[in-house]
């Protein structure tokens, strides 16, 4: 099964109330952008090196609460050639924290005919547990191909030897939460690990970048086909952060460089016009950029009918 023919679904679940897939065409390259749900998060880990008040302004000039930000959780299929490319999977279920909303990647996999044996690759663009939860669920390893290559930068492997979370500023239990995914995805998956320390050509047309900044190793995809482009940046990028670039999310690792990552990318996108995804963006969570003033401004994609 293709993922072109998810553009005809079956009747959705019961359950589904929103769309939770969408399928688009990057050339000649097949790519569905699927949510895994949304993880609540107390608001303030937003931002941390401006004050509340500041906060709270920009959240009501966003109509948003005060309390707590539900984040989007968005991961990739892209299908290239022969191969079938998972970018990301989602936060799969933590019996230590309330997060009901999020961890449905495997069964909206399943819902769009897309089997756990069919996927060649991932890309793993860091190994925070919302983009790895979903391979470390019980079971979902013995699901997949053995041959199944999963591509991570080295310095992102070599990190998670000994995270260092000093400049984070992350809720309660989430360090702990993260430490003990990550040693579970390497339990599990670090036979299968291909590292690569800049750029991978993962398929063709199917590129991962390092960026650094988020985490160490932290890296985006880029899908490429004729003159179409669209690129995957993880956590690069977060909805606060085309207006105020320089704010400091509370799970970046060096909230520094992460600001200048962001900002080169805000402006290369700016510069090049094309559309990108990130994983905490609103679903399809398919934008342009557009500069505004010392800033940006976020431009959904129009829906392709």
């Amino acid at each position: 099964m293709t993922i072109n023919t998810l553009l005809k679904p079956e009747a959705p679940a019961a359950d589904e109330l929103v769309p939770s897939r969408y399928a688009l065409k990057v050339g000649d390259i097949d790519v569905l952008v699927i949510s895994d749900g949304v993880l609540p998060i107390p608001a303030h880990v937003l931002a941390h090196n401006v004050a509340p008040d500041v906060l709270d302004n920009w959240l009501d000039d966003q109509f948003l609460p005060h309390e707590i930000a539900e984040w989007p959780l968005n991961v990739l299929v892209v299908r290239s050639g022969d191969q079938t490319i998972l970018v990301d999977a989602g936060l799969g279920m933590d019996p230590n924290l309330n997060l009901e909303k999020a961890g449905r990647l495997v069964q909206r996999l399943e819902a769009a005919g897309i089997a756990l044996s069919s996927i060649t690759d991932v890309v793993v663009t860091h190994m925070h547990m919302d983009h790895i939860g979903g391979l470390i669920i019980d079971g979902t390893h013995d699901r997949f191909r053995p041959d199944l290559r999963v591509h991570v930068a080295a310095a992102e492997v070599e990190f998670w030897k000994a995270p260092d979370f000093s400049k984070t500023v992350m809720p309660q239990g989430f360090p702990d939460a993260l430490r003990g995914a990550a040693k579970r995805f390497m339990a599990q998956y670090g036979d299968q690990i291909v590292t690569f320390e800049t750029e991978a050509q993962v398929a063709p047309g199917v590129t991962a970048l390092l960026t650094g900044g988020h985490t160490p190793g932290h890296c985006m995809v880029r899908v490429a086909s004729g003159d179409d482009r669209l690129t995957f940046v993880g956590d690069a990028i977060f909805q606060v952060g085309f207006d105020q670039p320089e704010w400091f999310n509370g799970f970046e690792h060096d909230p520094e460089e992460s600001a200048r990552v962001r900002i080169n990318l805000l402006r290369q996108f700016a510069e090049t016009r094309e559309a990108f995804v990130a994983t905490h963006l609103p679903f399809p969570s398919i934008y342009h950029v557009a500069v505004a003033g010392d800033a940006f401004r976020a431009v959904p994609a129009v829906w392709d009918y």
